[in-house]
């Protein structure tokens, strides 16, 4: 029985070695690369310029709603009932406003941002397949998955220069 055990055990280191050799692995912050580049850079400059009035009116909205509200608890104990409900609907409804533009707003910005980072996906990709072949690596992970990686295997700064040319 023993020798069938230190058969199986050596049979098992043997297959084992090749699993052992050197893997090459490296690392990148996916999300800073992308957002860092040039591209990114253009897109945030005018999605800031196609949505500059819609933000303008998002902020309006807000800020009527808090000089309603600043009004409300400021005056309301000296009005009377229905003018207290009156400022108080109109405080609601400017509320309700604020919200709806808001949420518009957020839902359009992020589809937009969907759309950009489905357009940069195949450039990124191809650009991290360029780092795993330039680099001799095994396999790349993204930073979000790695606790800690030694700086000279964090990839992210290539990755930026190879999305930018």
């Amino acid at each position: 029985m023993s020798r069938f055990v230190l058969m199986f055990a050596a049979v098992m280191l043997a297959f084992s070695f090749p699993a052992m050799a050197e893997t090459r692995i490296g690392v990148v912050d996916l999300r800073q690369a992308l957002f860092s580049s040039d591209d990114a850079k253009t897109f945030s400059e005018s999605l800031q310029k196609d949505f500059a009035g819609d933000e303008a009116r998002v902020r309006e909205a807000q800020e009527e709603a808090r000089k309603l509200q600043e009004r409300l608890e400021k005056d309301g104990a000296m009005m009377n009932e229905s003018e207290r409900n009156q400022l108080a609907g109109e405080f609601q409804e400017k509320v309700k406003e604020f919200n709806f533009l808001k949420q518009r707003l957020d839902s359009t910005v992020n589809q937009r941002k969907q759309a950009f980072l489905e357009q940069a996906r195949p450039e990124v990709d191809a650009a991290v397949k360029e780092l795993l072949e330039e680099n001799n690596l095994d396999l790349i992970l993204p930073s979000e998955a790695v606790v800690y990686v030694k700086p000279e295997m964090n990839l992210t700064s290539q990755l930026l220069e190879k999305l930018n040319r």
